[in-house]
């Protein structure tokens, strides 16, 4: 079968394959449009194991809230270099990932790859980029939280973004965006000093006993020190109980209480590249 220019630029645009590609998966399709798409995504599976032994450390970091602000997704798509992490066909994937996620209400990573847009699982198609764009393509972690309000914050660049969880409806925007601003600020470990867990505490602990050991405090005065030191970490790293970093006066508990006394949060997501 013979084939022109235009299912050339047709395939381009069907699997966002180069114009060489496409033209040789044609040619060795013998111009079957078909079987010339399944030759592009075998090639971009042939790439992924091929690239699977690199680092991807790059890429975006993508947060989106339903319509109802009932729930909140968060994404990370890793590639290898910035300049791919920029481009913006790699972003809108990553924010179609996102719709389906929040369409689907997907219950982890794994839940997420397996389903599927446009025919084809996220998985697979995430292989298929790889081999679409010559860089290792990795959907590396998911994140959601339902809530009665949830607000989300992604830092310019997409390299850190946040979503945070409150107790109740209608929150006011700026209030919900100064917590969201404050969880990528400050990475607090927990909500509140409740829900931290005990291997958090116990290791915390430990390291304050040695600390203090180390400065030669007596033995029998370790485990009263320590925990002083584990009330400051407290307050250090918990959301409620960090200073407000716009109002260093009051905790996040009190900015919160200053807008509607029963606000609270209840839970929050944060992840950022280290790159």
């Amino acid at each position: 079968m013979s084939f022109t220019t235009a299912d050339v630029v047709k395939l381009r645009k069907a699997t966002g394959a180069g114009m060489m590609d496409c033209k040789s998966a044609l040619e060795d399709a013998n111009g079957d449009f078909d079987r010339a798409v399944e030759i592009i995504r075998e090639k971009g599976k042939l790439v992924a194991a091929k690239r699977a032994d690199r680092e991807a450390a790059e890429g975006v970091v993508l947060t989106k809230i339903s319509a109802d602000q009932k729930a909140g997704a968060l994404v990370v798509l890793n590639c290898e270099t910035d300049f791919v992490a920029k481009n913006e066909n790699f972003v809108a994937f990553a924010n179609k990932i996102l719709d389906v996620a929040l369409e689907n209400n997907a219950e982890n990573l794994e839940a997420l790859k397996a389903l599927s847009f446009d025919g084809r699982t996220i998985e697979a198609q995430v292989s298929e980029q790889t081999g679409v764009i010559g860089e290792k393509i990795e959907l590396s972690y998911y994140g959601k939280i339902n809530a009665e309000t949830v607000v989300g914050y992604i830092h310019p660049g997409n390299k850190l973004a946040t979503l945070v969880g409150f107790n109740k409806a209608g929150v006011d925007v700026n209030v919900a965006k100064d917590v969201a601003m404050q969880v990528a600020a400050m990475a607090p470990v927990a909500v509140d000093k409740d829900s931290v867990s005990p291997e958090v505490v116990e290791k915390e602990l430990a390291i304050a006993k040695e600390k203090f050991r180390q400065e030669g405090k007596p033995e029998a005065m370790l485990d009263k020190i320590a925990q002083g030191a584990l009330q400051k970490f407290f307050q250090e790293s918990t959301l409620l109980n960090q200073v407000y970093v716009k109002d260093g006066k009051i905790t996040i508990r009190e900015f919160l209480a200053q807008n509607d006394k029963e606000l609270t949060v209840t839970a929050f997501d944060r992840y950022t590249l280290n790159v």
